[in-house]
């Protein structure tokens, strides 16, 4: 059975072809500039694609790219939540790794003390939002009374959170006394294991079951509560049409000056190049061997989902490695996408109340 690869474990140069953000020098110290020198390492970093390059994966994409029939289609998406449990139900802790890069590419996971979130992403300009250590307003303070984290101060949602592979890390790196980190998962198993992990801890941390793709079902948690909302490797697993709802409805989530975090599959990854025929759903969009699902990215149709739900661009790169299998003689090309957009103000339309 083909297992999603966590491509998590290793320390990412990411650059922004959009924009002349500087790239940060700690992310990039292994470039391969003699291409007979490739089998020398295990990976290299900030690896350009040639113009040829990129059009054979054009090609190769096209070749692969004719759609199932639509009953095929409909049951993949009717037995999502099937083939999710199956993957968690075999490979249980198996698939947890930690991801050591989370608090240095995303440090709004785990900011100093009296750092505020909003100057996190956007240093040059003063802090005029509510910042994570004020309390909540006195209407907030009492519809929140009763509910999951109530008294934090700084509160964390992950969606699709699997195992634990982004809170545990985050529990264990952010000592903070006001953090309260929620967390979600369309598989009952996989939230399940979250909760018999003996890092689990239920004063600091909620684990729910929550379908991240129906925009109507509820969460425990106030609208214009969240300081972050975590997306590691998980909007790539709905439907396309449903993505623009689902992100919609998270921004609505976060507070002004909250940030949603996301890191996922780019177009012309090596996983998608190696889907053959009878694989395909839609354009880019594609059925794995155990029935769960995956879609590859472009960096505009995730800046176009974003500010459609009324969040502002702080970061979108495109993190392109080179991996080596020296035993084999073989080169793999990732492809990732990193984006962090900001909820810039308050959207006098929405309420304070929880949606259940």
């Amino acid at each position: 059975m083909a297992v999603p690869h966590n491509p998590c474990d290793l320390t990412p140069i990411l650059s922004d072809s959009n924009s002349t953000e500087e790239k940060r020098p700690q992310f990039g110290t292994r470039f391969l500039t003699d291409p007979r020198q490739v089998f020398q390492h295990n990976a290299w970093d900030n690896v350009e694609w040639t113009e040829e390059q990129e059009a054979a994966a054009k090609t190769k994409v096209q070749e692969n790219s004719q759609p199932l029939p639509q009953e095929k289609q409909e049951d993949y998406d009717n037995r999502a939540n099937e083939y999710w449990n199956d993957f968690y139900t075999i490979h249980e802790n198996r698939f947890f790794k930690d991801r050591h890069w989370l608090s240095t590419e995303f440090p709004e996971l785990a900011p100093a003390r009296g750092e505020c979130p909003s100057q996190l992403t956007r240093p040059e300009v003063p802090c005029t939002v509510s910042c994570p250590q004020s309390s909540l307003d006195v209407g907030q303070s009492d519809a929140n009374r009763g509910l999951p984290g109530s008294s934090a101060t700084y509160r964390i949602l992950e969606v699709g959170c699997g195992v634990g592979n982004t809170v545990f890390p985050i529990l264990k790196t952010n000592n903070d006394p006001g953090l309260f980190v929620y967390c979600c998962d369309f598989s009952s198993t996989a939230v399940e294991l979250v909760k018999a992990n003996q890092e689990y801890d239920p004063a600091r941390c909620f684990a729910f079951v929550h379908d991240l793709s129906d925009a109507s079902a509820s969460y425990p948690i106030l609208d214009g509560t969240l300081d972050v909302v975590v997306l590691i490797f998980v909007l790539s697993a709905l439907h396309p049409d449903k993505m623009q709802a689902s992100i919609s409805r998270l921004a609505r989530l976060l507070r002004p000056g909250g940030v949603m975090l996301l890191r996922d599959y780019g177009r012309y990854d090596m996983a998608q190049l190696r889907f053959k025929k009878g694989r395909c759903l839609s354009d880019n969009f594609y059925v794995r061997g155990d029935g769960t699902r995956v879609y590859f990215f472009t960096q505009d149709e995730l800046h176009a989902m974003f500010t459609e739900a009324g969040l502002e661009k702080v970061q979108n790169l495109v993190d392109r490695r080179l991996q080596v299998n020296r035993g084999k003689q073989l080169t793999m090309y990732r492809v990732w996408i990193q984006c962090k957009y900001r909820q810039a103000s308050v959207d006098q339309g929405r309420g304070g109340n929880p949606q259940s």
